[in-house]
């Protein structure tokens, strides 16, 4: 049992609502879900970014994002009445131009098989009906090529992204 369920878990699953389930996909092992509940426990998601090393975010912080994206697309498997977080991605959004993809993450057991990208090509969608056109992402250089993949590119004129960090 992973380090936030051992500690936080409720006794119970974690079910997306009919209504917030967008189509299943082909799955080997059961059946895989998209949903867009922003209703999602936070400490399943926490796992699930520990689960890829990601560093601990304050647990207000990590719904406060939630909360306040504009897109919240999360990907379950189904397994009878179980269901498990295997991967989330959100966006934030000027609603009507621009949209920045953040925590972009699928569970290493589901990784290679296909998910990230129909997690990706989810949110993408998302993003165009609601006519957002620029879509942008930060990568870390062993994912690039995956973005890549899937139509993103360095910025062609070659701008470099610009951070301000607290001293």
């Amino acid at each position: 049992m992973g380090f936030w369920k051992s500690i936080f878990r409720v006794f119970g699953t974690t079910e997306p609502t009919k209504k917030n389930r967008l189509r299943p996909v082909p799955n080997q092992n059961g059946q895989i879900f998209f949903s867009t509940d922003r209703d999602i426990d936070v400490y399943e998601l926490e796992e699930l970014c520990d689960a890829v090393g990601w560093s601990r975010r304050p647990i207000r912080k990590v719904r406060k994002a939630i909360q306040h994206s504009f897109i919240v697309i999360s990907m379950w498997e189904k397994r009878g009445t179980y269901s498990r977080l295997i991967g989330f991605a959100r966006a934030t959004s000027d609603h009507a131009f621009n949209a920045t993809l953040w925590d972009v993450v699928v569970h290493p057991e589901y990784q290679g098989k296909g998910l990230g990208k129909a997690l990706m090509k989810e949110t993408i969608k998302s993003l165009r009906q609601a006519d957002i056109s620029n879509i942008s992402l930060f990568a870390d250089a062993h994912v690039v090529e995956f973005y890549r993949q899937l139509g993103f590119s360095p910025d062609p004129e070659g701008i470099k992204g610009m951070f301000w960090y607290p001293p």
